[in-house]
């Protein structure tokens, strides 16, 4: 199949997803408005696009949708895909709609559905549209369900695809002693979080719970990946509470190191107040039979069952999340035991081949019947 593919470029969501088709010995494109820089799948045709400039916008915006559309029909029609598939309805979907193209797929992400609809009218017609254009819509989670159809989806063209992991790169066997030591934390028990430093994923939450933790486990160690707006004002809270010796900010990890800090940390953490399906690195975690603390918010009931594969604690509420990870560095068993449960729920609900397996067959299906 030629497919071709309207999304982030520097998503590590999107680069997946390519390089499951690409390795199937698919024809794969993608048009970004960002360069893909994989040289290992140097097969790939990819086109960045630039939309029309943003500051003449509001005085230009007729032309501006013209430009747009001249400029995504021509690319599309050099590429002469079988089938288009927009990641995202932020800023990709409303490209895919342009296109004109058939068939289309439409993939949401989670907030693109859940909030950004309802903070601007002009989005909203946009993701109204090309939901009506769309040929499939798929989620990762029952919840962005009823949005979509709220929007005016029809509910037997979406369907529940999971994002999947690799189970066999994200294991409990990448575990490395030596990482520990790296970060200056050898024989310190590892509390990992992998969210990024904005408000949406509340990591001031862990933060505060910190002292809670190190009151009863002195000797445990916070690791905070990620980037974002809040970092400075993370750390500085850190400094305040007294706890900033303990917890380091390592800002983003690699993709191809991820497994390795994953299956090397003794509790995994995820203070989110919004996710879509299940996050990745929660996933990811739960791949490498980490016990997990997540928020207990959308579908995350779905996959953890509290309590016996991992914990559920209130939204932005330190002091819960604090005795649940107490719980897990006392209780070592209890953590080994969650965190084999929790592997194995990945293993049988979440896999990364059989879910692009699921995409592959709704491929061929929409290709065949496109006429």
């Amino acid at each position: 199949m030629k497919i071709c593919y309207l999304a982030s470029a520097d998503s590590i969501h999107t680069i997946r997803w390519i390089k499951y088709f690409y390795d199937r010995k698919h024809r794969i494109s993608l048009i970004s408005l960002h360069p893909f820089t994989h040289p290992e799948m140097g097969e790939v045709q990819s086109y960045v696009f630039k939309p029309f400039p943003y500051q003449l916008r509001p005085l230009t915006t007729p032309f501006n949708q013209l430009y747009n559309l001249v400029r995504i029909r021509s690319l599309i029609g050099r590429i002469r895909p079988d089938i288009i598939h927009v990641h995202s309805f932020i800023h990709y979907a409303w490209l895919g709609y342009l296109s004109g193209f058939h068939p289309l797929v439409i993939t949401a992400w989670g907030s693109d559905i859940l909030k950004r609809p309802g903070e601007s009218r002009s989005y909203k017609t946009k993701v109204q549209l090309a939901i009506r254009k769309a040929d499939l819509l798929t989620c990762d989670a029952d919840h962005i369900i009823k949005p979509m159809v709220d929007l005016g989806a029809r509910p037997e063209k979406i369907k529940i695809i999971f994002f999947g992991v690799d189970t066999r790169i994200f294991h409990p066997e990448r575990k490395d002693d030596r990482l520990a030591e790296e970060l200056g934390f050898s024989g310190h028990p590892l509390v990992i979080s992998l969210r990024g430093l904005s408000p949406i994923y509340d990591i001031e939450s862990l933060v505060r719970a910190a002292p809670g933790v190190l009151k009863s486990c002195p000797s445990a160690r916070f690791i905070i990946a990620g980037e974002g707006p809040l970092k400075s004002r993370l750390q500085e809270l850190a400094s305040s509470l007294g706890v900033n010796e303990a917890v380091r900010f390592i800002g983003n990890i690699p993709n191809d190191r991820l497994p390795r800090y994953l299956a090397s940390s003794d509790v995994y953490v995820s203070t989110s107040l919004s996710d879509a399906g299940i996050s990745s690195s929660t996933a990811e975690a739960m791949a490498c039979a980490r016990a997990v603390v997540i928020t207990d918010f959308g579908d995350n009931r779905k996959w953890i069952e509290d309590g016996v594969s991992g914990y559920l604690v209130p939204l932005s509420d330190p002091g819960a999340l604090a005795a649940r990870i107490i719980d897990l560095l006392n209780h070592p068993e209890r953590r080994e035991n969650f965190g084999k449960m929790a592997r194995q729920v990945i293993m049988e609900k979440n896999d990364l081949y059989r879910e692009m397996g699921k995409m592959e067959t709704i491929y061929q299906q929409l290709i065949e019947n496109r006429g």
